[in-house]
């Protein structure tokens, strides 16, 4: 009898454990979710990558819900307000596999009493792979299969260096992470960004004609570079120089701008009178095109002595006669440039000292023009006349300039013979009159003293 009734509880035991869970009362929080998602009884509740309670129960809700009651280790209770579950996988490859991942909220938050509750908006239920492939029809399907078909072939005999390249794959995604977390950041201006995106490939689909030809030519022009790969070499050597050099003239010429800045100012004006001639020369420009042509075959030709170019390469070299100096005639010869400036150097004192005449030589040519011969219905003819009113004195008032005739004057100024302008513009200084050895008293007008 008393082996029996110890069977008798023994058995009792094991049905209050595995009826009760055995809690003896501990503490319990209830989540509800949108449903179980393969969640048991006994899967663990997890937080941090930690254990710290079991799956006690699931009911289904009257909303056709998942109620899960799980119990929480004495030393992690009590759960806070704002804590969120979710329903996870340790792997894709198992099916009972789930457990339940609390997030908790910062410390500080009140806490959740014992048999307390968790609604959906704190809950997340995790997505089965089937969910996904269920989405997919079946030629969708058919291809997703070939695709990791495909996958495994590429990958057959080739895992080291799979995955040595995978090595680089979690910095790469996490720079990609950075990246879309950027992007996401300024929600406007990605949209922007996507609106604009999807206009610039409407456009290029709407010329995809052009895009062909482009693409062709870029690969004729890529095949060429490819062929050139020495010459293309040498460049890309002495890009860094030029690069350099062009550094120095970009700096030089934002300086220049600021100079040009005033002269493209003074020109607005202008530019605004020139829209009409620049009008008129587009016309003149388009009728110009057939001359523009016929030069073009006059300057170069196919052939040989039919054209400008030959014409000109035929005609001995005249830059050694010009410029360099040789054996002329049996003696040393310089060019014709060389003497021509030593001559304009040299002519240039006898030409300073007759510019001050230049006046008075136009005025001795224009002498010859008063007395030119006119026309009337008999045929030419010609006047003449005499002046005596330099000679003949003015009795009423004997100050006139035209009075008596001046005497004694030998170092007449050249154009002495004109009245002194008001600017004094045609009056020599004290030593201009030294350097030409006149005397500006001696001007043909003027009173008489």
């Amino acid at each position: 009898m008393a082996a029996l009734g110890a069977v008798v509880a023994a058995v009792a035991l094991v049905a209050i454990v595995l009826f009760t869970g055995g809690s003896g009362g501990g503490y319990e929080v209830t989540a509800k979710f949108i449903n179980a998602g393969q969640i048991v009884k006994g899967n663990p509740v997890q937080s941090g990558g930690t254990a710290i309670g079991t799956v006690k129960d699931i009911e289904i809700t009257g909303d056709g819900q998942a109620a899960i009651k799980f119990e929480i280790k004495p030393e992690h209770a009590p759960l806070r307000e704002g804590t969120r579950a979710a329903i996870k996988q340790f792997s894709q490859s198992g099916i009972a596999n789930r457990y339940i991942d609390l997030t908790m909220p910062p410390n500080g938050s009140a806490g959740i009493a014992d048999g307390g509750f968790i609604d959906t908006d704190k809950t997340k239920t995790a997505v089965d792979l089937d969910q996904l492939f269920n989405t997919l029809d079946p030629l969708t399907g058919k291809a997703l299969q070939d695709f990791f078909k495909n996958q495994e072939r590429q990958f057959r005999d080739a895992g080291v260096d799979a995955n040595s390249t995978f090595e680089y794959l979690n910095p790469g995604l996490a720079t990609s992470s950075a990246l879309f977390r950027e992007l996401s950041s300024d929600q406007p201006q990605l949209e922007r960004f996507l609106v604009d995106s999807s206009k610039l490939v409407t456009a290029l689909a709407e010329r995809d004609e052009d895009l062909t030809n482009l693409i062709t030519d870029l690969n004729t022009t890529t095949t060429a570079l490819a062929n050139q790969k020495g010459a293309l070499a040498e460049s890309i050597d002495r890009l860094p120089p030029f690069m350099r050099r062009a550094n120095t003239t970009f700096v030089n010429l934002r300086t220049a701008l600021d100079d040009v800045d005033p002269l493209v100012e003074a020109s607005e004006p202008v530019a605004e009178v020139l829209t009409p001639f620049l009008a008129q020369a587009r016309g003149f420009a388009a009728d110009a095109e057939p001359t523009v042509r016929d030069l073009r075959v006059t300057i170069g030709r196919p052939g040989r002595a039919n054209d400008l170019v030959d014409f000109v390469n035929s005609v001995p070299p005249l830059t050694d006669i010009a410029v360099e100096s040789a054996q002329r005639n049996g003696d040393e010869r310089r060019g014709a440039f060389p003497e021509a400036v030593d001559a304009f150097e040299g002519a240039a004192p006898i030409i300073a000292d007759g510019r001050p005449y230049t006046q008075d030589f136009l005025g001795w040519f224009d002498d010859f023009s008063t007395t030119g011969a006119n026309f009337d219905a008999y045929g030419p003819f010609a006047r003449g006349l005499i002046s005596f009113q330099e000679f003949i004195p003015n009795l009423a008032n004997p100050t006139d300039p035209l009075g008596p005739v001046k005497k004694d004057q030998f170092k007449r100024c050249p154009g002495g013979a004109e009245e002194a302008a008001d600017d004094g513009s045609n009056v020599f200084s004290a030593q201009e009159q030294d350097a030409l050895d006149c005397d500006e008293s001696d001007r043909a007008t003027g009173n008489v003293e």
